[in-house]
């Protein structure tokens, strides 16, 4: 079973930018897609981002433009660029590994951005 850990989050002001990372105990390219969401409390789970096995990316609606997914296959990361951001960005950031016949997720990292 593929271990997902991801790093990054923390405190930032209204408007600074954060890079997460998701980091895989597996070879990225052992997954159909990895992506990333996030939970705000009281909130459900929303996608945010994937990112295929072939490099290819999509972004929900409400998150284009201030995000950017990316990977490094020689580290078995993948990345979320989050810019100009929000206090409406305040969640847990959670990254996911799917397979045909499996997800898995990571234990999520806490993002706060302070107005």
């Amino acid at each position: 079973q593929v271990q997902l850990v991801e790093s990054g989050g923390g405190l930032v002001q209204s408007g600074g930018s954060l890079r997460l990372s998701c980091a895989a105990s597996l070879s990225i390219f052992s997954f159909n897609a990895m992506g990333w969401y996030r939970q705000a409390p009281g909130k459900e789970r929303e996608l945010v981002a994937i990112i295929n096995s072939g490099g290819s990316t999509n972004y929900a609606d409400s998150m284009k433009g201030r995000f950017t997914i990316s990977r490094d296959a020689a580290k078995n990361t993948v990345y979320l660029q989050v810019d100009s951001l929000k206090p409406e960005d305040t969640a847990v950031y959670y990254c996911n590994a799917q397979t045909w016949t499996r997800t898995s997720w990571g234990q999520g990292t806490q993002v706060t951005v302070s107005s």
